[in-house]
């Protein structure tokens, strides 16, 4: 394939890995750390790190999100719940149920593909900046391409998705290797809090945690412990204002993500970072509103999950005396889509 760019993003690892590569950071992923997951087993406990699917209920938190939508499938007219074989096939004793589901794939616990966030960037140089994608992908060439939906949808076209990027990537390579938990709410509480670098270091130099390339970052605030105590109603604006989440304009955080060499980061929260961020220090000029989106997913391919639970696990391996374990976490094998729910595994 002919090279997409002449010019990567300052800061950006566009290339180091090949110039058609699609996993990023997952291509740290190797056998040697996927073993080094495996070792932190020696219970053989596994904890789910889900919310249930149709939480946080309503669409508060996001008013284009929806919880699922659950129905029975239809064999001939008749709902397929507790329905008899015997309707159609003579002497049958069989009975079958049979559903589906409308899901908005990043509603609930979920991972951000790298198809999620691009940016206007003049990745060849010649004065013209188009909508590109991690290393170089191009919006309506490779990335949701080349028709526009609802071109599509107005042609009777079949809407398909993003040719590269989609997050089947993330379970044709499954995401599963070694991950540490930064235990945010243990240290600062449940009170709004703009995590920045210094707050990271401390909880990992009090908790004495080793970070190696490869590794995933575990991020637990409680604002998921909080969603489930709200039943299905969430008050956005007390999710909002709560919590210590990771602060995208602090330059310190977002260099010791780059330079620590983490796989992944997967936060309990709505965004991993706090949104809406602080307003840019060039505000009046063009900016990212979501800057650590922007490092993560735009210039690194680091995967984002959001909405993640870490309650149990957090408390275990607080009582344990320890922050390291394995994490199984491979999103849905789903061709085209930028964004996949996930029941991720935690095992000690």
């Amino acid at each position: 394939m002919t090279k997409r760019w002449k010019r990567r993003p300052e800061g950006s690892n566009w290339g180091d890995f090949g110039d058609d590569d699609q996993h990023g950071r997952l291509n740290l992923l190797t056998p040697e750390v996927v073993r080094k997951g495996a070792a932190e087993v020696t219970e053989g406990l596994s904890f789910c790190l889900s919310l249930p699917l149709n939480l946080p209920g309503g669409n508060a938190i996001n008013p284009r999100r929806f919880p699922p939508e659950l129905r029975p499938n239809l064999r001939e007219g008749k709902a397929m719940v507790n329905l008899p074989f015997g309707l159609f096939t003579d002497n049958a004793l069989d009975v079958v149920s049979d559903d589906v589901v409308l899901l908005w794939t990043q509603y609930s616990t979920q991972w951000d593909s790298f198809a999620h966030i691009g940016q206007v960037f003049d990745a060849n140089d010649d004065g013209a900046p188009e909508v590109v994608y991690y290393n170089g992908y191009r919006a309506g060439v490779e990335v949701k391409g080349p028709h526009d939906y609802l071109a599509d949808k107005a042609t009777g076209t079949e809407y398909t998705g993003t040719s590269a990027l989609g997050i089947h990537l993330y379970a044709e390579k499954p995401i599963q290797g070694r991950a540490f938990m930064l235990d945010m709410k243990h240290h600062y509480g449940t009170a709004h809090r703009w995590a920045g670098y210094d707050d990271v270091m401390r909880v990992i130099e009090t908790d004495r945690i080793e970070v190696e390339p490869g590794d995933m970052l575990c991020l637990h605030t409680g604002y998921t412990e909080r969603v489930i105590e709200m039943g299905g109603s969430p008050d956005a604006d007390e999710l909002t204002n709560s919590f210590a989440s990771f602060d995208g304009r602090d330059d310190k955080l977002l260099q010791w993500i780059t330079d620590t060499g983490i796989a992944a980061i997967c936060a309990d929260n709505y965004a991993v970072e706090h949104t809406p961020s602080r307003p840019a220090a060039d505000e009046g000029n063009a900016h990212v509103i979501l800057p650590l989106h922007e490092l993560c997913l735009f210039k690194l391919g680091i995967p984002l999950g959001e909405f993640w639970y870490f309650n149990d696990l957090a408390a275990w391996l607080r009582q344990a005396g320890r922050t390291r374990f394995m994490l199984t976490a491979p999103g849905l094998r789903l061709p085209g889509a930028v964004g996949s729910p996930l029941t991720p595994v935690g095992t000690v």
